[in-house]
């Protein structure tokens, strides 16, 4: 016995992605920063360690590579959390912003319907 799609089913997604398209699209665009800066840091070392007469060494590369991730990401962090505490603060506390009285709602609602 053939199976019927429910009614209520969704529909089959159309994006080329599906669903997940843009946890796909941002982690392709994390790795391909990562990796872009994982060149770079390997000429980087290897300018540094040529700049001194020395060879390049996996055991100097591999600390500088995640001292400057791990100072990238908490960056972006600090970033992250002041725009969402200072967002939270001005808009969502008091801030002009956010306040619409009844009165103005109104108002623009019949200006709308005019």
């Amino acid at each position: 016995m053939a199976s019927t799609p429910s009614p209520h089913a969704a529909p089959p997604s159309r994006r080329p992605l599906g669903d997940k398209g843009l946890a796909i699209v941002l982690a392709g665009l994390f790795l391909a920063s990562w990796i872009g800066q994982f060149v770079v840091e390997i000429f980087v070392v290897r300018n540094e360690a040529e700049s001194h007469a020395e060879s390049f060494s996996w055991g100097e590369f591999w600390p500088h590579f995640w001292q400057s991730t791990l100072e990238n990401w908490q960056s972006e962090f600090l970033q992250l959390l002041t725009f969402v505490v200072l967002t939270t603060y001005l808009i969502y506390r008091g801030s002009h912003e956010s306040k619409d009285s009844d009165e103005e709602v109104q108002a623009a609602l019949e200006r709308i319907e005019a």
